[in-house]
Order: structure tokens, then sequence, then C-alpha cells
């Protein structure tokens, strides 16, 4: 593979909002007229890191701009409320993918989170409603989440972290279904179905391909997604911490890989946070950021026994991670505990 040679910085301070504001205008850059935003500028779009990105910009105040992020779902919603997985890419691509679709749940009570504007969230609730029930017609008997569909089935496997990220969107939703008052369409044994699934059923998830649990995704994310107590979940954080936390560097991406990458490292930080385990969080964070490159930007990720970055790509949504995470340890906004549900 191609990598780029490159040095370490000097420590960026985690507490120093300056370099927060710095991702948010990055992400900015990256956001077309109509209000998607790219990986990087001129780049692709996937949906779920579209919402991400937003989610940074509502950390930093940008509003009407993280508004635009939500105009452009719903200008390039489908009729039956997904979106497909990937736009401006060569890539051939027609999957519509679950969390893909259910993430702007999670998007829209974040921002209602830091505006407070009701009128957000009864503007986009059609288009929230029609993403969820899209959602909700891939729910199996055992509670899980066919991970997809094609142009006509929903295809035969499940994703671990990709329910996780639908149980976080489904309670989000319904959070906005009593804000506003309008008709929840989540029942309470939809969600605790998925939810047992996710602590008990794991014969569900990588039923036909090769298993994912040597993704550090897979071992955070259920944490995060709120599946488990406190006290389960600081038992999961430490059951596999030395096989995906390197000392000095954050988390990897996949545990045989020696290679550490900083959505993984902010998104293990909000986990952390979520379950009280701070000077865990700020730590990681730190190592994270000093790996920061010369113009205040983050990587993908550093191969750390070559001393490389790689792969040659500062993602929007790396930086929208990043943001959250630097909001859960400074409180930087008034959604600085919104992954404590």
């Amino acid at each position: 593979m191609s990598l780029h040679i490159s040095k370490k910085n000097n420590s960026k301070s985690i507490f120093d909002k300056t370099i927060y504001i710095n991702f948010a205008k990055y992400i900015l850059s990256c956001q077309d007229l109509e209000g998607g935003i790219h990986w990087e500028p001129d780049s692709k779009l996937d949906p779920w890191d579209h919402i991400e990105s937003a989610m940074g910009l509502d950390v930093m105040g940008f509003e009407a701009e993280s508004k635009k992020a939500y105009n452009w779902l719903r200008t390039y919603q489908e009729r039956d409320g997904s979106w497909p997985s990937i736009f401006y890419s060569t890539e051939q691509n027609k999957l519509k993918e679950t969390n893909f679709s259910s993430y702007i749940a999670v998007g829209m009570w974040h921002h209602f989170t830091n505006f407070n504007d009701k009128d957000f969230l009864y503007e986009f609730w059609p288009v929230l409603d029609a993403a969820i029930e899209f959602t909700l017609a891939a729910q199996t008997e055992h509670g899980d989440f066919f991970w997809a569909k094609d142009d006509k089935n929903w295809l035969d496997d499940s994703l671990k972290t990709g329910c996780s990220s639908i149980y976080m969107s489904l309670c989000c939703y319904k959070k906005i279904a009593k804000e506003i008052n309008m008709q929840d369409r989540v029942s309470d044994i939809q969600l605790n179905n998925l939810k047992e699934c996710l602590r008990s059923k794991s014969f569900r998830f990588d039923r036909n391909w090769e298993s994912k649990e040597r993704y550090s995704m897979d071992w955070y994310y259920p944490v995060l997604s709120g599946a488990f107590s406190e006290s389960e979940s600081i038992e999961i954080i430490k059951d596999k911490w030395d096989e995906f936390v390197v000392e000095g560097l954050g988390c990897k991406c996949v545990k045989e890989e020696p290679w550490v990458t900083a959505a993984e490292s902010s998104e293990l930080v909000l986990a952390l946070n979520k379950i009280g385990l701070k000077t865990e969080a700020e730590k990681i964070l730190q190592d994270t950021f000093n790996l920061m490159d010369d113009d205040g930007l983050l990587w993908t990720g550093y191969v750390y026994q070559d001393k490389k970055y790689w792969p040659i790509e500062k993602p929007s949504w790396t930086m929208g991670a990043a943001i959250l995470a630097g909001n859960s340890i400074n409180k930087f906004s008034s959604s600085g505990d919104f992954f404590k549900f």
C-alpha cells in the first residue's frame, strides 16, 4: 500500500477550543451548495458520515450550516425513506444501509439538544419518520436488523456495529416523537428485542461472512449505544483494551493491524466518557491529537510500525467525531453529555 511519509508533531491540547473550531471550518469547506458534506472537498459522500459531520457543526455553533445538511437529506431521500449508501462516487453501490438511514434520528436529536429549536424537529419529522419506517421493515424475529437492501431484497446478514447504531437511533427517534407529540412508530417490544439481541444473541451477527469482531467498533459501539449497563460496559471495555488500544497512540481500527485511526479513537472516547472513564478518555484523545498534521487536521490513521500516515485523506467525519469527543470532555455546548442516555 502507498504510504505518506510524515513525522509526529508536538502535542496539541485537547482542551484548546481553537483546534475544534479549525475542525469545524474544515467540515464547512467540504459542504457543497446544497448542504451535502463530502468526505473531503469535491469527494464522495455517504449519509451516515454526512450526519456525523453535521453534528460536529452543531457543537461549534454553526446552526444554519448544520440545518443545510438536513435539507440535503430531505432532497435526496428515496421514496421508501432510505438513502443510497454512497453519492458522488465512481463506486457502483446501489445498496441502502439500515443504519445509514436511521442515523438521522441521532443527528436531529443532537441538533435540538444544541439549539432547542422545536421548529427544526417539526420541519424534518416527515423525513425522519419515513427513514425509521424503512429501517423497521428490516428487523428480524430475533431483534437484529438486516444490514442493507438492494434493488429488491433485504440482504441476509446483520452487523453488530450497525445494529448498535440503529439502537441509538431508535432511542433518539422516540425522544423526538415525545418532544413534539408525534405518533411513535417504534414499539417498546421492537426496541427491547434489538437490545436483547445485542446483549445475548451474538449468533445473529456475521452469519454469512467473516466475523467482524476483529474491528474495534464491534467492541465499543454496543457500549456507546446504551445496550449495556455501566458496570457491564466497564467490563466489556477492560476485556479487550489491550487488543485495541496502543499506548501513546490511540485505538486501532483492526485488531491485528499496526494502524491507529482517529475516528475510532474519538468514538472510543465517547464510549469511555459515557461510562465514567474520563481519565482514560482524555488520554486516548490526547494521544490522537498528538498525531495531528501541521495544518491542524487529522489524517484517517497512522501506521505506527512504518511511522507513516495512511490513507492519504482527511475526512470531514473524522473531524466531526473528534469534535464530539472533545465536547464530551470540555462541554463546549449543551450536548456535552449527549451520549449519556
